[in-house]
């Protein structure tokens, strides 16, 4: 008889950094992450300076915020790790990780994302860019957010807010 597999959470996966080597999520274990799939030419390309604002606010409270650039909608994202990386850096001052390009929806999803999507039910599959995820510490997903919800916005905030304070 089989014995049933224990319940993923988000700590069992790893990404691939833009700047190359491996994030495994497992080194956040006790920490809230933001996750959030990215593209720099899109209409809500300019949420890198929200998430820069929300790195910068939370991080000396354990948030980590991660984007993961992905090229799945309208081929927003078709540039290399280079420039992705200056891109972000030079536009939003963006200092927060970013992982290598990966796809978020479809049969070559990431498995993160296939995890996430399976957690949040059918609509927190991502339908666009910017969608953002936000995991507890115990790795387990909290809440989503479309792209439209800014990462600013208060009930991301609140979300955060709550995160940060559980245990």
């Amino acid at each position: 008889m089989d014995m049933p597999m224990p319940q993923q959470t988000a700590h069992d996966y790893s990404l691939d950094l833009l700047e190359g080597g491996a994030l495994p999520l497992s080194r956040y274990a006790g920490q809230p992450v933001l996750l959030v799939n990215t593209a720099s030419k899109c209409g809500f390309t300019p949420q890198y300076e929200e998430l820069q604002a929300v790195w910068s606010h939370y991080r000396g409270r354990g948030l980590v915020v991660i984007g993961t650039p992905c090229n799945d909608f309208g081929r927003q994202e078709p540039g290399s790790a280079e420039e992705i990386q200056a891109f972000c850096a030079r536009n939003y001052g963006v200092s927060f990780p970013m992982a290598a390009k990966l796809h978020v929806s479809g049969p070559e999803a990431h498995p993160l994302y296939r995890w996430l999507a399976q957690q949040g039910g059918v609509l927190s599959k991502p339908r666009w860019n910017f969608y953002k995820y936000l995991i507890g510490r115990d790795g387990r997903l909290q809440t989503w957010f479309t792209s439209v919800t800014k990462p600013m916005n208060h009930r991301v905030r609140t979300a955060i807010d709550r995160a940060i304070l559980s245990e």
